[in-house]
């Protein structure tokens, strides 16, 4: 069996700064994430445009059905329609990236996400709002599509999982600066805050355009477009040495593999690569389904749904989005030490553990019905604790790992077709807990909590029973772990198999 080659190279002051500028793509998404909830949540935005809500939920009693609160589908396509306009960039961001660049898909990623924030700052309508959100998907979609790989393709192989991971802290960092603007905001402006809060989403998006008009593209990139000198000489700068011959010739390999390959989409499809599609799929997928975007987009309206008040809602949004950076600062400085494989299970048991925790308190007060008593102090504690450490556990686990681990595993030639269907699946995930959250809670009550628990004990076995370790292995290399792996590698054996026997002999 091969041994994969370590190629020379040490952690360049170029190669830091290029990967988190590109990076502060995760902002805007993160911006989005944090900001959509606590707007919704708020009585002033909810008057204006979702009139009937607000009367629904300013005439509930103690004793109405805490859990339908907010159950409307109007509202939840605010935040949703978003992720189907990402969705569609992401797929066409395939073509972009492979034609023109990692560098110039974040560009129109970010003008796209600079209109739409500037078109929800202003809207007087719900089609404006809509709109707006379309806009924003679209700058989603094409910054979710090129980051991670722009960053995967810079990084040394040594240290690719932690600057990987600063997508993932952008998000984070986006989420808290978004719920503090909420919580802020919401106090001002004679109940316009939300147009601040809104709108100022356009702020980060600048940084990311006019930081990614800065960066260079990636030596990959480069010789996918036949610009081999200018990729060598790239290729010498990120890595702050001249003995880049082995790493260049394993890329220069790999594109020509690449340029044989006139339709990736049914490359992609072929039997070798079976195993990055699978989890291609699969990750994005259960990443959505550990429920934490549930608190993301709509911690706010789940703490009223629970019998928070308004401002108590958005601070307590506020403290649990203050765990998440922290925790993926974490995640940073020990990824490329004990590998993916183990956060990924440790997290797993972590948010399981919670989750349990989160239904019984919530059962118990709540019951079936949703007519709470007085709520007790030490409830409010507890739901905001269990809360904190299950966020923790998603933030140095699924949450950044579900962007790192898809962008690494792929091979030059259907690279940005892979990664594209990532985000495909992820945003088509999103927009399902997105758009039906608030019905789930109201039909579901704490059970939704064990529905989101059984798919974490479904994907930590999934990751457990197939994921090869793939730290400390370069890019070009990726493909030794498949071959390596127990299951994984037989499945190529036979493909290998296949393709022998088809072969006709020479006579």
């Amino acid at each position: 069996m091969e041994v994969p080659v370590k190629y020379p190279g040490k952690l360049t002051l170029r190669v830091v700064v290029t990967c988190v500028m590109a990076a502060t793509g995760g902002l805007i998404f993160g911006y989005d994430h944090g900001v959509s909830g606590g707007v919704t949540s708020m009585d002033s935005f909810l008057k204006q445009f979702f009139p009937s809500l607000y009367e629904k939920q300013s005439n509930m009693t103690p004793s109405s059905n805490q859990y339908c609160k907010f159950n409307s589908q109007i509202l939840t396509l605010f935040t949703s329609s978003l992720y189907l306009s990402a969705l569609v960039a992401g797929l066409a961001a395939s073509s972009i990236t492979r034609m023109m660049g990692r560098r110039a898909t974040m560009i129109f990623g970010g003008m796209f996400f600079v209109a739409g924030a500037l078109l929800n700052g202003l809207a007087l309508s719900i089609w404006m709002l809509i709109a707006g959100r379309l806009l924003l998907g679209f700058g989603i979609g094409c910054a979710n599509q090129s980051v991670p790989i722009y960053v995967s393709e810079m990084a040394p192989y040594k240290y690719r999982g932690a600057l990987n991971m600063c997508f993932q802290l952008s998000i984070t960092i986006g989420i808290f600066v978004a719920n503090l603007f909420n919580y802020y905001f919401s106090k001002i402006l004679n109940g316009h805050g939300w147009r601040l809060s809104l709108g100022l989403g356009a702020v980060p998006a600048v940084i990311f355009v006019v930081g990614s008009f800065c960066l260079p593209d990636s030596p990959n990139s480069l010789v996918a477009r036949g610009c081999y000198e200018e990729a060598k000489i790239e290729l010498i700068k990120i890595r702050g040495t001249t003995a880049v011959e082995a790493e260049f010739r394993d890329i220069l390999a790999a594109s020509e593999a690449a340029q044989s390959v006139n339709h990736p989409w049914r490359t992609l499809r072929e039997r070798k690569y079976r195993p990055q599609l699978v989890f291609a799929i699969c990750i994005p997928f259960f990443q959505q389904f550990t429920g934490l975007n549930v608190i993301t987009f709509y911690a706010p309206i789940l703490f009223r749904s629970i019998g928070f008040g308004s401002t108590a809602s958005l601070m307590s949004a506020v403290i649990i989005g203050s765990f998440k950076p922290i925790s993926t600062l974490v995640s940073i400085l020990v990824v490329d030490k004990f590998g993916r494989r183990t956060l990924f299970l440790e997290g797993g048991a972590q948010m399981l553990i919670c989750q349990i925790i989160m239904t019984i308190a919530i059962a118990v007060e709540f019951g079936t019905s949703g007519n709470p008593e007085a709520l007790p102090k030490w409830y409010a504690i507890v739901v905001v604790g269990v809360i904190c450490v299950y966020v923790s556990g998603y933030a140095w686990s699924w949450g950044p790992l579900g962007w790192l681990v898809p962008s690494e595993i792929f091979s030059l030639e259907i690279r940005s077709a892979a990664q594209s269907i990532t985000v495909a699946v992820n945003m088509i995930s999103t927009f399902f807990i997105a758009q039906f959250f608030t019905s789930m809670l109201c039909h579901m009550k704490f059970g939704l909590f064990i529905f989101f628990g059984c798919f974490v004990v479904i994907m930590t076995i999934f990751i457990y029973k197939l994921l090869p370790e793939t730290k400390g292995i370069p890019l070009e290399e990726m493909n030794m772990v498949w071959q390596k792996h127990p299951f994984w590698g037989k499945f190529l054996e036979s493909d290998s198999k296949i393709q022998t026997d088809n072969i006709d002999p020479i006579c």
